[in-house]
């Protein structure tokens, strides 16, 4: 879509006051007084909860219409580009570090505690007074055998077809990328597509692999802490593939109704950037839980 006036380059746009971020507050701290509420079982907990989400969603898309309306209106110039990159570093690094924790967790877990409560080093008297003949071995749910015994999904499955899809998806995108840079939308449009596809492959068949561990393998949240790291992991995971798809998809319809041009997309390129992300994430997933 062509810009209706170029903005001054010295001028950084300022937007009228918005309601959005006050909006977004009261959304957020309703969801999360339902989710505290669901939790400790209060009647009205789960329909606060979902009345937060509805209205946290409605917010962010009516808030990121205003910002697309916006861009495609001219208003913004080179320094809120760079902004808008600034920002989107800042929150790709905020995951970084979100998964960071959670692979720490991991990581303590196998590496340091196990050993420990296994009698390894100082913790010899904890294995003989309070864990008598307990081995520490990964798998496990612990000394106290949390949840009964389980059985882990085989990386070779699942996993696998799953990490091929991500890899694929990875390529798909880039295609599309560069088809946008070389001003082809009908090739972006179908490698773009393609990638969507593709990311909704990859949360059907994690859908499959969770009915699986639960219904025949044991494998829950509640068993020990091998289950506890590994759906922690592999469940945010799939909220961000999921999060990650669904910008993907917008921005195919962004496409379609023409708002980038081969020189001015940075949203695209955010997107890409998260969808890459996700594949590095998952690829550490891969090798770390299921493989090792």
């Amino acid at each position: 879509m062509a810009q209706t006036h170029s903005p001054d380059a010295t001028a950084y746009y300022v937007p009228h006051h918005s309601k959005w971020p006050f909006v977004g507050s009261i959304a957020m701290f309703t969801t999360m007084l339902g989710v505290a509420s669901w939790l400790n079982e209060t009647a009205w907990g789960q329909w606060m909860f979902f009345a937060g989400l509805v209205m946290l969603l409605a917010t962010l898309f009516m808030w990121f219409g205003d910002v697309i309306r916006e861009s495609v209106s001219g208003h913004y110039n080179k320094q809120v580009d760079v902004s808008f990159r600034m920002g989107m570093v800042w929150f790709i690094f905020s995951e970084v570090m979100f998964f960071g924790a959670f692979f720490g967790a991991l990581f303590y877990a196998r590496n340091l505690a196990l050993p420990w409560l296994g009698g390894a080093g100082d913790g010899v008297m904890t294995n003989a007074l309070l864990w008598d003949g307990y081995s520490a071995a990964w798998p496990t749910a612990g000394p106290a055998s949390v949840g009964g015994a389980f059985q882990t999904i085989p990386a070779w499955g699942l996993p696998l077809l799953n990490t091929l899809i991500l890899l694929s998806s990875g390529i798909t995108l880039t295609i599309a990328h560069h088809a946008l840079k070389a001003s082809n939308r009908k090739q972006v449009l179908i490698w773009l597509g393609l990638t969507v596809v593709l990311g909704c492959l990859f949360l059907f068949f994690q859908g499959e692999e969770y009915i699986h561990a639960y219904k025949e393998l044991n494998l829950t949240l509640g068993s020990g802490i091998y289950g506890s790291t590994f759906f922690m992991l592999t469940g945010f995971h799939g909220a961000h593939v999921f999060l990650g798809t669904l910008m993907l998809a917008i921005m195919w319809l962004r496409v379609l109704k023409g708002h980038f041009t081969k020189d001015s997309h940075f949203a695209f390129e955010a997107a890409a950037w998260y969808w890459h992300f996700v594949d590095v994430v998952w690829l550490g997933l891969f090798l770390f839980v299921y493989v090792l």
